[in-house]
């Protein structure tokens, strides 16, 4: 797991960690929430995309669904126990 902490990508978390916080508190629904980790992977391949301008290389797409998860594990770790 050390190894893939060098591929997160602050922004990407970022935009990740909202986009997921989003869809879980727009649809409360157990059916949606476990289809969030799948989502902010997607979309943090395609932010870091437009981040490299569109330039795919195997390293740009794992950062981005690195960072997507890292966003999910992120949320987890912060949000408050009931």
């Amino acid at each position: 797991m050390a190894l893939l902490q060098d591929y997160m990508v602050a922004v990407t978390v970022g935009i990740c960690l909202c986009v997921g916080y989003v869809i879980k508190h727009l649809i409360p629904s157990d059916k949606v929430n476990r289809l969030i980790p799948l989502v902010v992977t997607v979309v943090g391949a395609v932010v870091n995309l437009w981040a490299n301008s569109w330039y795919m290389t195997p390293a740009v797409l794992l950062e981005g669904m690195v960072s997507g998860l890292a966003s999910t594990g992120m949320y987890e770790s912060l949000r408050p126990r009931k």
